[in-house]
């Protein structure tokens, strides 16, 4: 039986012209997964939102085709509520899906919508915390969680729907290799009992053995389904799935045992000394001391919650410690402005589009230029531009752009300023292979150019082929500082 099914479907959003969805077919069969990947702007969270009757129920804009939801079309549905009922979904945006001030209430929410007796409530309460590793977080505010601890309470809470199908879309995008880990394990259980699932990724290679049906989106169509094997024998498309950083080091900066291209005598552009912050009663950052060279290509790994965001906020003043300091460029943070701190640290956040306002993609880059002093800085910000290419949307509305785009043009509005250091916060998240290995090499080209480059990352492949120095964190601790090239 076809649980999910698309016949020719296209849609195109409200004043806009370009289709989102072209002339779309395929079908998802009772109890297989479905993966869908493929460049940002595809058309792969419009394509969840078409599957899941949201689109026709919810959106205006121009409609074509149908949508077939367990053997009926979604138009017969009489909206949401009865949707809900057969399926859950799982936003890239987890933290939208969150209204109460508990993860407990956020999954009893989901079970009492049910009408469940109050002891299986509570049975299925406990077994649903234990299979999303949620029991130690109950009772904390999911606003406060990590981006990884929030996209597990999204899972739970659409879990705890009890639905047959289920829609996924980059539920993993925030998460390190142990909790993706978990997430696999949670969908293989799943997919056991029955489950059907639809699942927008980019982590193939963690997903491989779950998935029956691999889907390649370009431009709202697909351009390749079927077997995953079959799928990637087409060399254009393994790269678009998989990411290969293969190379990257060696092209930038010479063979990985060259020091030439690292000062020999390098200057320490940051200094962390006795480091310690809480959030409330969480510490998160425990007496945490290192350095940062000027030139050097740093990369901070570690499991969701380790402390990691929270030790880079201190550079630019975002935070301020609790105890122990930051000095940055021999100034202690206690005694800076962050407009001060924003002439040397420029911080790229995790999702770009919390920086972004402005009319166009010029004036965005421009904001942080005024901000410093500079009112005339078309010059600069045609560079910048041209440095992510990006030169040719310099008219467009931030927000039109690609997500790989946006996260090129957050880029290009830090390194506009002129920074000595620049600080990416999962700088890869949602892109695909190719829009992957273009960041990378845009990273690495203006460590090339003298920048101090601190890259938070969940990929091990970004840090063991980019980074000259792998700085593990392990709950607000150094776990170990690993230098792969250069001198100490």
């Amino acid at each position: 039986m076809r649980m999910i099914e698309l016949r020719n479907v296209s849609y195109t959003y409200p004043h806009t012209v370009q289709d989102a969805l072209h002339d779309l077919t395929f079908f998802l069969p009772n109890g297989s997964c479905i993966m869908v990947t493929g460049p940002s702007g595809a058309g792969k969270t419009t394509l969840c939102l078409a599957a899941a009757g949201i689109l026709h129920h919810e959106y205006g804009g121009k409609k074509e085709g149908s949508v077939i939801l367990d053997g009926k079309n979604v138009a017969g549905y009489s909206g949401l509520c009865e949707l809900a009922e057969k399926i859950g979904i799982v936003f890239d945006d987890p933290e939208a899906q969150m209204i109460f001030t508990t993860v407990e209430e956020e999954i009893l929410s989901a079970l009492e919508h049910r009408g469940l007796e109050a002891s299986v409530i509570e049975e299925r309460l406990s077994a649903i915390m234990n299979t999303t590793y949620l029991s130690e977080l109950r009772n904390r505010s999911p606003h406060k969680l990590s981006g990884g601890q929030k996209q597990r309470v999204a899972l739970a809470a659409t879990l705890a729907l009890g639905n047959d199908i289920l829609i996924l879309d980059e539920p993993t995008s925030e998460l390190d290799e142990h909790a993706t880990g978990r997430i696999v394990a949670i969908l293989r259980n799943l997919k056991a009992l029955g489950k059907t699932i639809l699942l927008v990724e980019h982590k193939y290679r963690h997903f491989h053995e779950l998935v029956d049906i691999l889907a390649v989106m370009e431009n709202g169509r697909i351009s390749a389904i079927g077997k995953p094997d079959t799928v990637l024998s087409d060399e254009r498309i393994r790269k678009i799935v998989t990411a290969d950083f293969s190379g990257i080091r060696d092209v930038s900066t010479g063979d990985p045992r060259d020091n030439t291209s690292i000062a020999t005598s390098p200057e320490t552009v940051i200094s962390v000394k006795n480091l310690s912050y809480s959030y409330g009663d969480i510490a998160a950052l425990d007496s945490v001391s290192l350095d940062f060279s000027s030139g050097e290509f740093v990369a901070i790994v570690g499991e969701n919650g380790s402390g990691k965001t929270t030790l880079v906020k201190h550079f630019n003043r975002l935070l301020f410690p609790a105890s122990g300091d930051v000095l940055v460029k021999g100034k202690n943070t206690r005694e800076s402005t962050v407009t001060d701190l924003a002439r040397h640290v420029g911080l790229v956040f995790q999702n770009p589009d919390h920086m972004f306002f402005a009319d166009t993609v010029q004036e965005e880059v421009g904001f942080g230029l005024k901000n410093i002093g500079i009112t005339d800085g078309i010059e600069i910000i045609g560079k910048a531009l041209a440095d992510v290419n990006l030169l040719h949307t310099k008219d467009m509305y931030p927000r039109w752009l690609s997500r790989g785009e946006r996260q090129r043009l957050a880029i290009a509005c830090v390194i506009a300023m002129r920074p000595e250091i620049i600080v990416l916060d999962e700088p890869t998240t949602g892109l695909d292979g190719n829009e992957s290995r273009l960041v990378m090499e845009i990273l690495k080209s203006l460590q090339r150019k003298g920048h101090t480059i601190v890259v938070i990352t969940h990929n091990r492949e970004i840090a063991d082929n980019c980074a000259d120095r792998i700085i593990s964190m392990k709950n607000g601790r150094i776990l170990s500082d690993q230098r792969i090239r250069g001198v100490i």
